[in-house]
């Protein structure tokens, strides 16, 4: 049985910073990742990371633009932290390698990025997540006593008697072979659930695995109902046109050729908090004011072309590949899609959940800095400091603990579910087609526009859809590589998500930040200024739960761009 003082599940940069951070305060770390891990889900962050760091900004401000960016639902307290964290993080990613932008003078340059009352959003292009992470990757190669377990995909966290946590089930994908890997603290860095929606702009990876194992073994989730849609996708791909365009001076058009954002935020325009922009958007086309096909445009021949190519490169490829456009000569359409969890597993600001021994990083946990709705570019920022203060501290917590021996008894359950799941026979549809009608489901009840009717509506596609998972199978019976199997687990771990987002936004009977309920416009801080908290209850209804928003120096205000 392998064991390790810490073990980190996840690779994209939480997990790998949290191995960095760990690594150096003297832990032994294993890391696991269902891909290898400069395939995880962060290389795909475009637009730039967020830091005060010119002399005429403060972290103060970056801190007061995330808590109203967040619609005053984010815990000012962990909001302090990041912005105050977030310069000495940046020049620390630019001395280990990340070749940021600079411009003319030779100065690190910055972009303008939606609800920032400053450029503050420092970018490699627009792949600052892949830039970030392949760095990072190459320090984690230099240490050893960092081991890398590469395509392991991991099923469940295991407790010990006392019910603290001891260590994860894990499948190895190349051959099939279940193993229980022993550790005194375990990190959850595996990311978002984005593809429980349909389109998304998130990875095929991105299954809500790390929140669905924390959520089964009693932890708490926090704010599931805050789910953000990005206003610039590509229409029925999901595909991410990146916010960067905007902060470059890209307009958005209606098919009148209204420049419509000046009725929505006539200050910020398309610079405003992502929710208010989706929202927008979908009331253009809603009202018949946007295209044929359900889409606005985005205009970024605003930008000069040597700009483009400059910043924007990669989504010059995607516009001709994707779209057929030239986005240099004319605009691209583009829709609200699904992008980001605003919510995840309640946490701490050192990672720490309520079950002892397990901390949560990144886009699966909740600290919460991101409340209602997240500013572009602070993701980056939550994953890295977040990832390195639960490294610590996990770190700190491993001394001088004994390894523990978790029971063997786990991993021969999982190996049961799996060997049935493999060599039943299918008798209803296929795991796929459960998937799709999930993601549509998602999409259609509880996107950018809420109301109870609809909400009750996914809720009954997911109990539905639990039903019959018992009845599907893979179509593969192999053990190399077999994602039919894969494809399945994640299925369940997709529904335990969905679950707990329809259950919360139920519960949230008002709107704030990107949940909007058009059966309670308005945000009401009086009764609903608290975090709704959603506990797994044994098999039963889930059990919901709140807790106080930390307010420090912000007091609720209207929330206009």
């Amino acid at each position: 049985m392998p064991s390790h003082d810490v073990l980190i599940i996840g690779a994209g940069l939480a997990g790998q910073r949290a191995a960095l951070a760990a690594a150096d305060a003297g832990a032994s770390v294993a890391i696991l990742s269902k891909v290898h891990p400069v395939r995880s889900h962060s290389v795909a962050a475009a637009g730039g990371i967020n830091a005060a760091l010119k002399p005429e900004d403060t972290w103060e401000s970056h801190a007061y633009d995330t808590v109203k960016g967040s619609d005053f639902l984010g815990d000012q307290d962990a909001i302090e932290i990041m912005c105050r964290e977030a310069p000495t993080e940046l020049l620390h990613l630019e001395h280990i390698g990340v070749t940021f932008h600079r411009n003319d003078r030779g100065e690190l340059g910055t972009r303008a990025f939606g609800g920032a009352s400053a450029a503050r959003t420092y970018y490699v292009a627009d792949i600052t997540g892949q830039a970030i992470l392949h760095v990072l990757y190459e320090q984690l190669m230099k240490y050893e006593q960092v081991t890398r377990y590469e395509e392991w995909f991991t099923t469940s966290i295991v407790l010990d008697e006392e019910g603290r946590t001891a260590g994860a089930t894990t499948r190895n994908i190349r051959d099939g072979a279940m193993e229980m890997f022993a550790a005194k603290c375990v990190i959850l860095a595996s990311g978002g659930n984005g593809q429980i929606y349909n389109p998304t702009t998130n990875a095929l990876v991105c299954t809500g695995d790390g929140i669905a194992m924390a959520y089964r073994i009693g932890a708490p989730l926090m704010d599931m109902e805050m789910i953000q849609y990005h206003p610039t996708t590509l229409a029925g791909i999901g595909l991410l046109i990146t916010e960067g365009a905007r902060g470059e001076g890209a307009h958005l058009y209606n098919a009148e050729g209204e420049r419509f954002m000046e009725k929505y935020a006539p200050n910020k325009m398309e610079l405003a908090s992502r929710d208010v922009v989706s929202r927008a958007e979908q009331t253009e086309i809603n009202e018949g004011r946007g295209f044929e096909d359900g889409t606005i445009a985005l205009d970024i021949t605003k930008v000069p072309r040597k700009r483009i190519h400059e910043s924007l490169r990669e989504i010059v490829n995607v516009g001709r590949d994707f779209a057929g456009v030239d986005i240099t000569r004319e605009p691209i359409h583009v829709k609200p899609g699904n992008h980001y969890v605003m919510g995840g597993i309640r946490t701490d600001s050192e990672g720490r959940t309520p079950i002892s021994g397990l901390y949560a990083a990144g886009e699966t946990a909740c600290v919460s800095v991101h409340g209602g709705n997240r500013l572009g570019a602070n993701s980056l920022l939550d994953t890295l400091i977040f990832g390195r203060f639960s490294g610590e501290h996990a770190a700190r917590a491993a001394r001088g603990m004994a390894m523990p021996s978790p029971s063997r008894e786990q991993l021969e359950h999982e190996e049961r579910m799996i060997h049935d799941v493999v060599t039943r026979e299918r008798t209803g549809r296929r795991i796929s087609e459960l998937k799709a009608e999930l993601g549509s489901a998602m999409d259609r009840y509880a996107a950018v526009w809420r109301d109870d009717e609809g909400l009750r509506k996914a809720h009954e596609v997911i109990g539905r859809l639990r039903e019959e998972v018992q009845y599907t199978a893979t179509d593969d019976k192999g053990v190399v590589f077999n994602q039919d199997v894969l494809t399945a687990i994640e299925l369940g771990f997709m529904l335990d998500n969905a679950e707990a987002i329809i259950m919360s936004a139920l519960e949230r009977k008002e709107s704030r930040g990107a949940h909007f309920r058009m059966d309670y416009e308005g945000r009401n801080d009086e009764e609903w200024l608290k975090h709704v908290n959603v506990s797994a209850n044994g098999g039963d209804e889930p059990e919901i739960s709140y807790s106080e928003v930390t307010l420090t120096q912000w007091q609720p205000e209207e929330r206009t761009y």
